[in-house]
């Protein structure tokens, strides 16, 4: 089974923009989806995880891009 991620494109957005932005996108998606979420605000280090955990979600991956900005990929809690 494939699992089709899901990007969201929160780069140039400062906190809380980018969990708004997630927040949003996963709200009307289906359970056990994956989101690709891109940022450039460096506090989405640590929000995005506190999020997920407070929200049921799964921080799978959390990486800097050669770039400077940061890739998350959450799974939608089921």
């Amino acid at each position: 089974m494939s699992t089709t991620i899901i990007t969201v494109d929160a780069k140039g957005q400062s906190c809380p923009g980018p969990l708004v932005t997630l927040a949003k996108a996963i709200k009307d998606a289906p359970d056990g989806a994956t989101f690709e979420l891109l940022a450039t605000d460096p506090g989405s280090r640590s929000d995005v995880a506190s999020w997920a955990e407070l929200t049921g979600n799964v921080l799978e991956s959390a990486e800097t891009l050669p770039d400077g900005s940061f890739r998350y990929l959450i799974a939608r809690a089921v």
